[in-house]
């Protein structure tokens, strides 16, 4: 069974102080945090656009790589602990910034929608933010969406570690919702051959410029190497 570990890149340099003065210096250890294009197989094996490209990075670098697959919130709980020591795509918000170092400006810059999934068969109407309330919204812990959405307490929030886990929630009744970027998501439900006939999209959504940043841990981000 494949799954989706959402949103783009972590490096973790170990001894990189040795590695930027010898460049066959020992392997530094690397953790991938794989795009939505990207995904991990059962026995642990990486594949995907974003692989790609960096397996084609890491030839041209004065140091060598190693990948390593870890769910969202894993990975941003290791950065902030300064277990690995840069990590990209990361939204950001004044709580990350006083955890991690954030490299300006942005990277990436993805036009999107944040939109609510629900089943098919349920008949829900999701037509403005009030419909929101009372219902059981399924979301990828450690991810950030929209401001009101992640402040507002009186919603029902179900956190899971993958918005695969959240989707299959969805189809098991156990959720009534499920939040994701738009396009983001409808590419990873067809990479992994999710069943996304059985979902549909409700009428509200809040469209947003989505900025993506490489943000390094406090400790790696005074070192020579960053």
């Amino acid at each position: 069974m494949r799954f989706i570990v959402y949103i783009f890149i972590i490096f973790a340099f170990i001894n990189y102080a040795y590695a930027a003065n010898e460049p066959n210096a020992a392997v530094q250890k690397i953790s991938l945090m794989h795009h939505p294009y990207s995904q991990i197989n059962q026995n642990g094996e990486v594949s995907g656009a974003i692989v790609d490209i960096f397996r084609e990075m890491k030839k041209q670098l004065p140091f060598k790589l190693e990948l390593v697959g870890c769910p969202f919130s894993r990975c941003v709980r290791m950065l902030e602990q300064g277990e690995v020591n840069a990590m990209g795509g990361l939204i950001l918000t004044p709580m990350r910034q006083q955890v991690m170092q954030f490299v300006t400006p942005p990277y990436m810059v993805l036009t999107s929608s944040f939109v609510f999934y629900a089943r098919e068969d349920s008949q829900l109407q999701i037509n403005n933010y009030d419909d929101l309330y009372g219902k059981k919204i399924a979301i990828m812990r450690g991810a950030v969406h929209f401001k009101r959405f992640d402040e507002d307490d009186e919603l029902t929030k179900i956190a899971v570690l993958t918005e695969s886990t959240a989707i299959n929630l969805l189809l098991k009744g156990r959720a009534d919702l499920v939040i994701a970027v738009e396009d983001t998501a409808d590419h990873a439900m067809s990479v992994l051959n999710q069943p996304a006939n059985k979902l549909v999209k409700m009428q509200y959504r809040f469209n947003d410029t989505i900025y993506g940043y490489l943000a390094l841990s406090k400790q790696f981000s005074v070192t020579p190497l960053a």
